[in-house]
């Protein structure tokens, strides 16, 4: 990536005669080659090295909840990132934070993403109280397991199936984490689960389907080039909340799925368990926690916003490192009314992310989610059926639409401009809190 003659050859053949997806894909080439060739040989092996002793330190320290031994090394990692900052923020005159989050989210401003988060913590807070009172009345009850982790593997491949996955290009495998990987011939996704709890293995399944549908639907001519590429993560995570939170924990998906988790999981008992008003409460129930990874879509945002606030302040050196448990405590205590003092495995550890050295990617997750939400606004808008299509387990029309308008474009448009192009609106948190006032309040 370093070589100069690869600058020479983007220059040569901007002068040749383009068309406009070509212009576009040398333009991906270009942002790339100048994104890889910010930072020396030696900073990026330096870099690597500490962050990967970090991460491994993290693996093994946020089990014992030892902040204290892990601290060093997240040190030496802030080090690191501060100076790719400031290295990249010098080569393209974007702010620090921007520098950052422009690996993540090609074209997206800090700004933008202050106006959206802004609304949401103006907004939710309140909504957030009434969604709770309004489900204390509606309690739910879990379904009794054990469930055999071969029967849910087996309701997930059947979910799968009818949401559109292609195992001929992909399969569905066993790790401690979910996620999806691969390439869009060879798409690789993974649940975790529990014998006494299948509800979240089974939306594990089903977000990393959303992923997976948009890598095997990219387009295939341009299969090998950065325009065949996912554009970024607030896309992506876009069409994974599109899978799991607007069609997934919905009622008519629910309707749907609910005969396939009796025919793999239920061995009689509670009746009513298996109910589909009470899976329903089940999968919308609503309550503040401290695990981002498990938080429902309406407290969901808190977590990641606390997050941004942290990274912008770590960048712009208002906090240090050592700071960072009084930090995290406090803003977690504003956002969702719970402590975290001396917890730090539930608290400042519980992610990868920093000790990976990731900043700047938080803020996608939220996005993600105001994506989904404005892309299924806009479905809904241009096939009024397309609930009632989901209750019969029927996603030919769902994928077909998606598949039209954003997966087939790839990387050739900037968030924005997808947003603009698809819904006729930007990036914007009316839709996303017009959603839950639905879903959770009506």
């Amino acid at each position: 990536k370093q070589n100069p003659e690869i600058k020479e050859l983007i220059e040569k053949a901007k002068s040749e005669d383009l068309n406009e997806l070509q212009k576009a894909n040398l333009d991906l080439m270009d942002a790339g080659w100048k994104k890889s060739n910010v930072l020396s040989s030696d900073f990026v092996r330096k870099s690597s090295l500490t962050k990967m002793k970090c991460e491994q330190a993290w693996r093994k320290l946020r089990g014992e909840n030892n902040w204290n031994e892990f601290k060093p090394y997240m040190e030496e990692v802030v080090a690191l990132i501060r100076e790719e900052a400031d290295l990249r923020s010098a080569d393209t005159g974007l702010g620090l934070y921007d520098s950052l989050l422009d690996l993540y989210e090609p074209g997206l401003r800090s700004s933008e993403v202050d106006e959206i988060f802004n609304q949401l913590v103006a907004e939710l807070p309140t909504l957030r109280d009434e969604i709770i009172e309004h489900q204390q009345s509606k309690p739910f009850i879990k379904p009794e397991g054990p469930f055999a982790t071969e029967n849910q593997k087996a309701l997930g491949v059947e979910i799968m199936n009818a949401m559109g996955f292609d195992f001929n290009r992909g399969r569905l495998d066993v790790s401690h984490h979910p996620f999806c990987g691969g390439v869009p011939e060879d798409v690789r996704l993974t649940t975790r689960y529990s014998e006494e709890d299948f509800t979240e293995s089974l939306m594990g399944i089903v977000h990393e389907t959303g992923h997976a549908r948009y890598e095997q639907s990219l387009p295939r001519t341009w299969i090998s080039q950065p325009l065949g590429q996912s554009r970024g993560m607030a896309i992506h995570e876009g069409q994974s909340l599109f899978f799991e939170m607007q069609m997934g924990r919905s009622r008519e998906f629910i309707q749907f799925a609910l005969p396939l988790m009796k025919k793999h999981l239920y061995k009689g008992g509670n009746e009513e368990a298996w109910s589909e008003e009470n899976m329903t409460r089940l999968y919308q129930y609503v309550t503040p926690g401290y695990i981002r990874v498990d938080a429902d879509e309406v407290t969901y945002p808190f977590h990641v916003i606390l997050r941004y606030e942290i990274e912008r302040d770590i960048l712009d050196r208002k906090i240090e490192v050592k700071d960072l448990p009084e930090v995290w405590d406090a803003k977690m205590q504003e956002y969702l009314g719970l402590s975290t003092k001396d917890n730090y495995k539930d608290g400042l550890m519980q992610d990868v992310h920093w000790p990976a050295g990731s900043m700047g990617y938080f803020p996608t997750y939220t996005l993600g989610a105001i994506v989904a939400s404005q892309l299924f606004s806009t479905l809904e808008s241009s096939q009024p059926n397309v609930r009632s299509e989901m209750a019969k387990g029927n996603f030919t029309n769902v994928n077909k639409w998606l598949e039209e308008n954003v997966w087939s474009h790839g990387s050739r448009y900037s968030v924005q401009d997808l947003m603009m192009k698809v819904t006729g609106k930007k990036l914007n948190a009316e839709t996303f809190i017009k959603h839950l006032k639905k879903r959770y309040l009506a």
